[in-house]
C-alpha cells in the first residue's frame, strides 16, 4: 500500500507558498488584544467598585459616624477601633476638616487595594491641624471591600495595632 500526499491548491493569483496576508490576520490580532485587555478592564472595574466604599468610609469618618465607620473595617479589628474612638473621646475631639481621595492601586490577584488619601484632621487639646497623606489597605472578603490597616492619619495606630489574618 502506497500513501498519497495531495499538495495544497493554491489560491486564484497567489503563488503555493506565498504567505497568508495580514489582512487575514488582523481578526485574530485583535481577538489576542481585546483579551489581554480584559485584565486591565477588569481592574479598573473594580477599583470602580471599590471607590463607593471609599467615599463612604471618608464621609462617616468626617461626620464622626464611627459606628458606621467600623462597618468598613474588618471585623477582627471593628471592636477595638470602636473601644479606641470612646477612649480617645474622638466623638468630641476629633475634627476630619477635609480629604480627598487622590490615587488607587488592585493588587495582581485584585483582592487587595491600595487606596491613596490626603485627610486634614486635628484632635484636641491640640489646636494643629495635620494633613496626612493616607494609605488605606482595603481587602475583598465576602463579596465587599473592608479596610484593613492605614498607614497615617487620625486611625492608624488603632486599625494597625491588631495583627492581620493571612
Amino acid at each position: 500500500a502506497r500513501s498519497r500526499t495531495i499538495a495544497p491548491c493554491p489560491r486564484p493569483g497567489r503563488a503555493p507558498d506565498a504567505t497568508v496576508p495580514l489582512v487575514n490576520r488582523l481578526p485574530a490580532l485583535f481577538l489576542v488584544l481585546a483579551l489581554s485587555g480584559c485584565a486591565t478592564v477588569s481592574k479598573k472595574s473594580n477599583l470602580e467598585e471599590l471607590k463607593p466604599t471609599v467615599e463612604q468610609f471618608h464621609q462617616v469618618i468626617r461626620w464622626k459616624d464611627f459606628r458606621s465607620a467600623a462597618r468598613f473595617i474588618v471585623p477582627e479589628k471593628r471592636k477595638e477601633f470602636t473601644k479606641a474612638r470612646i477612649a480617645l473621646n474622638d466623638e468630641r475631639d476629633l475634627t476630619i476638616t477635609d480629604y480627598e481621595i487622590e490615587d488607587g492601586q488592585l493588587s495582581e490577584d485584585g483582592t487587595r487595594a491600595f487606596i491613596q488619601s490626603r485627610i486634614q484632621w486635628m484632635r484636641l487639646p491640640s489646636a494643629s491641624e495635620h494633613i496626612s497623606v493616607v494609605t488605606s489597605e482595603f481587602v475583598y472578603q465576602h463579596g465587599t471591600w473592608l479596610l484593613e490597616r492605614q498607614d497615617e492619619g487620625p486611625f492608624a495606630v488603632n486599625i494597625d495595632k491588631i495583627p492581620t489574618l493571612k
